[in-house]
């Protein structure tokens, strides 16, 4: 991947205009429009709230849940909609591909980048929230930019992956969607990583998104948030979902650079 090509000032400009042009698009002839960005991950958090709340009893021994809670469902659905986009950034602009000699790279990323705007609106919504639950602003909060770098580098990575494979195998959209529906289950989004056993709860914190999650609560919502510091006893063990993020950014990197002569071929 040659990053001093993607951040040529033409490229730049090229991402912006994708990026305007798809929040314009995406909510083009809707009544509510922007605020959809919104409403989605508040609608899910008053339908999880109240089932597992006052059904299942679940996030009773948690400081501050509401918010925790909402938390944990706004990075879930960056991640969906960063990666679902991505994965159709490529074929849902087949005549710009094929017709137009751009960098292919921009279209994936301006797809992630058009995610992370809504992400940063829905921040808001978490943010408000912490104020009405009290939730404490601590020091630690700072460290939140490096952890949303380490969330947009894991979705940005699966994203050129699944882009240039769907070009070829269009069955990978159904395999992401099963995929993402088993991630959730397995992602502490609702329930806390002391309900599993430890040895359960030791292999679920090593996905790189369950991480993210819990470090993002751990510095913002509540300290008492099982890390994976914590589960392991050590700081060493954060290495491993930082190499997971890693190998997935330069495999989809290289397999995106591989194959991205021959998109306008298989389109």
């Amino acid at each position: 991947m040659n990053l001093k090509h993607i951040f040529r000032p033409s490229n730049i400009s090229l991402v912006r205009e994708m990026v305007i042009s798809d929040f314009k698009l995406r909510y083009k002839n809707s009544v509510l429009g922007y605020l959809w960005s919104l409403l989605r991950p508040l609608l899910l958090f008053g339908v999880l709230y109240i089932v597992f709340t006052q059904v299942f009893k679940v996030g009773k021994n948690i400081p501050y849940y509401p918010a925790y809670l909402l938390l944990g469902i706004v990075v879930w659905t960056f991640f969906v909609e960063a990666t679902m986009s991505g994965l159709n950034a490529i074929t849902g602009r087949g005549d710009l591909v094929r017709k137009v000699s751009i960098s292919k790279y921009v279209i994936v990323v301006s797809t992630t980048l058009s995610a992370f705007v809504n992400f940063c609106l829905n921040m808001v919504v978490v943010f408000i929230f912490m104020v009405l639950n009290g939730v404490p602003l601590r020091i630690n909060a700072l460290l939140v930019p490096f952890l949303i770098i380490e969330l947009v580098a894991l979705s940005l990575g699966i994203a050129f992956l699944l882009s240039a494979l769907f070009v070829k195998y269009r069955d990978f959209s159904n395999i992401w969607e099963v995929v993402l529906q088993g991630l959730f289950y397995a992602t502490p989004i609702i329930y806390d990583l002391r309900q599993p056993p430890v040895k359960t709860a030791k292999f679920l914190i090593i996905s790189p998104i369950a991480q993210i999650i819990q470090d993002l609560r751990s510095v913002l919502i509540t300290p008492k948030t099982l890390t994976i510091s914590t589960l392991y006893g050590s700081h060493f063990y954060r290495l491993i979902p930082f190499g997971i993020i890693i190998v997935i950014c330069i495999v989809g990197g290289l397999y995106f650079r591989k194959n991205s002569p021959y998109f306008a071929e298989d389109l």
